[in-house]
């Protein structure tokens, strides 16, 4: 890997980057982070030896670069593992994402629309009209702050006993997004605490209990898993300007966490 390259291309859309070695026991060659010091943020890249990293494309005008890291695969006769990370600048921070691998992704534009969810991709086919106005955060078929796309979605009906005042929406243990209004319809009932994060079914949680009562006292909460989820009104994160939504919008996830990549990603929000 050519430090002294790598970095240029940072700069050239505004960036510091320092590139050292792994400081952590990881399989991956190569983990980003955003670091910050007197100077303000930075990507802390810690690489292998042996890391084979280059930079696809640079678009310093949307202060946004692609990555590639290669590896060898371990299985022979295959070829080479290759990983894609975008890293670039939204709004007010410098972020890094995983690209998914599936996709056919050779420039930062590609890696956007990549990273777009499946339901953004599905409304906007057939629509005519330059790329480059589809990458905005906010177009006719969505409005986007970070990693979340919010999409109009006049049709739904909702019960209005079941509208949540000031609902948090987050990815992982990333800030919450603050929204006004929320309301989830269907997905699988868990039963969630400190122990159990990502939550367990109603038949993991009663053999949980039968094996260990003393577990009925962890702080259990319902929640459920992969509701489909709808928002209205403000929606407000403190690395993002607040976005208004007039009607019920559908809330969907960038990709990002089917990418392979995350592994290498240390710091997001």
């Amino acid at each position: 890997m050519d430090a002294t390259h790598i970095k240029t291309k940072f700069e050239k859309l505004g960036a510091r980057a320092k590139i050292g070695p792994l400081r952590r026991l990881t399989a991956n060659p190569l983990v980003i982070d955003i670091g910050h010091d007197r100077h303000g943020e930075f990507f802390d890249i810690q690489a292998a030896d042996d890391a084979d990293v280059e930079v696809l494309d640079v678009q310093p005008r949307d202060r946004h670069l692609l990555l590639m890291v290669r590896r060898p695969n371990q299985r022979p006769g295959l070829p080479d593992i290759k990983d894609k990370l975008l890293c670039g600048h939204d709004e007010r921070h410098w972020f890094v994402a995983g690209v998914p691998e599936k996709a056919p992704v050779s420039s930062v534009v590609t890696a956007k629309e990549a990273l777009k969810p499946d339901l953004v991709r599905s409304r906007e086919q057939g629509k005519r009209g330059k790329r480059s106005k589809r990458l905005r955060r906010k177009t006719d078929v969505f409005i986007r702050q970070g990693e979340w796309f919010f999409i109009p979605a006049p049709e739904v009906r909702v019960n209005e006993k079941l509208i949540l005042p000031h609902e948090p929406i987050r990815r992982g243990g990333g800030k919450p997004h603050m929204c006004e209004q929320l309301y989830r319809d269907g997905g699988t009932t868990v039963y969630v605490c400190s122990r159990h994060p990502n939550g367990l079914t109603a038949d993991e949680y009663r053999k949980l209990l039968k094996e260990n009562p003393a577990a009925a006292k962890w702080g259990w909460r319902t929640m459920a898993r992969n509701p489909v989820v709808y928002v209205r009104g403000k929606i407000t994160h403190p690395d993002h300007a607040t976005i208004r939504l007039g009607g019920w919008h559908r809330v969907e996830m960038n990709t990002e966490n089917r990418s392979r990549a995350m592994a290498s990603v240390a710091f997001l929000d």
